[in-house]
């Protein structure tokens, strides 16, 4: 009995991780969005609206260096657990690298 819970709570976990993903995929990118802002700000007149899209574009850039971190930190584990003869493990780790680089494009 407690196995099958376990199953289906993990099942469940990997449902919802798996949805997650997808809406990440779907927005644009935090490099396009920074990009378009410093554009923007670029090309505007007065310096609200220079201050907004900078401030904007700034956001978009940090999130992007966290998910970078992030990635980073994914591959490592995905390296350690690589050397161990851990596939299952590796593989995860370096799918979630792939998911926090997609992300910070």
């Amino acid at each position: 009995m407690k196995l099958t819970a376990m199953k289906l709570n993990t099942f469940g976990v990997g449902i919802a991780l798996t949805m997650a993903c997808f809406g990440a995929y779907a927005a644009e990118s935090h490099m396009a969005q920074a990009l378009k802002h410093a554009e923007a700000g670029a090309k505007a007149a007065d310096a609200k609206a220079i201050t907004e899209h900078a401030e904007t574009a700034k956001s978009h850039v940090t999130i992007a260096e966290e998910h970078l971190k992030a990635g980073a930190t994914s591959l490592d584990s995905a390296i350690e657990h690589g050397k161990q003869g851990h596939a299952d493990l590796a593989k995860k780790a370096a799918e979630e690298a792939v998911t926090h680089l997609k992300a910070a494009q």
